[in-house]
């Protein structure tokens, strides 16, 4: 079984090429999470989790969601990441997390997309998006095929950096970078709802035809890399720049 949490499209889409490469089952994490359903599920042994990188670690809501998860059948599991560039020090903590579920660790994998995180990098523009992800496309196969061996992946790099990143600076990063307050939608907006829908905690309502943000928020960037017009923007920190998603 595959399990992916995807704000902007880049885990689904390892998501679906790992699926493809294995016929295996996928299950989006972020529906089940957004309907708060946290019903038992069934498994073929095998568990993959794809997700992004937040903050050098796996998603807090996704780790949280698993915790609270029975796994039925789950034996072994593997972990793939994509990042903008690096993962840090996250398998330590995705081998934690499989000691406390009773799940055979099998390594964790980076795959490096495009960054998608504009509340404080920049995105692609389309065309270099494009060359990023056909360049990713060969270690996507190459994970596909060291988890249809049913072998581990490799150890990722570890180093001072990597582990440092991961655990003095997550937490920081949720404490005082993950906030909501920013998010403004200006004139082009055109009430679609679709952030609302989007929004994998339920943190958006619209009033009077416009989104407004509550204070429960990931960061996933759902709402403001796929609103149609650019209404959106993250206070200063996201004017001028690409918006990017990967249908």
């Amino acid at each position: 079984m595959i399990l992916y949490f995807s704000g902007t499209g880049n885990s689904r889409y390892i998501a679906r090429k790992i699926a493809a490469e294995l016929d295996d089952e996928i299950v989006n994490v972020g529906d089940k999470i957004k309907s708060g359903n946290n019903d038992p599920v069934k498994t073929n042994g095998r568990l993959i989790i794809v997700t992004p990188t937040y903050a050098w670690r796996i998603p807090k809501i996704v780790e949280i969601w698993i915790r609270e998860v029975d796994f039925q059948g789950a034996e072994k599991a593997w972990f793939v990441m994509d990042c903008g560039s690096e993962i840090g020090n996250a398998a330590k903590y995705n081998l934690r997390l499989c000691v406390d579920k009773k799940f055979e660790y099998m390594g964790t994998a980076q795959i490096v997309m495009p960054e998608n995180y504009i509340a404080m990098f920049n995105s692609p523009e389309k065309k270099v998006a494009e060359r990023i992800v056909e360049k990713a496309n060969p270690f996507i196969k190459k994970v596909s095929d060291t988890i249809k061996a049913g072998n581990p992946f490799k150890k990722p790099r570890n180093n001072v950096y990597d582990r440092f990143m991961s655990s003095a600076v997550n937490p920081l990063f949720y404490k005082f970078s993950v906030k909501a307050k920013p998010f403004r939608a200006n004139d082009k907006c055109v009430s679609c709802g679709l952030c609302v829908r989007l929004c994998p905690l339920n943190n958006i309502r619209l009033e009077k035809g416009k989104p407004v943000w509550e204070n429960n928020c990931t960061h996933c960037m759902a709402c403001i890399a796929h609103c149609p017009t650019e209404a959106i923007e993250y206070g200063k920190k996201s004017v001028g720049k690409p918006r990017y998603h990967l249908d």
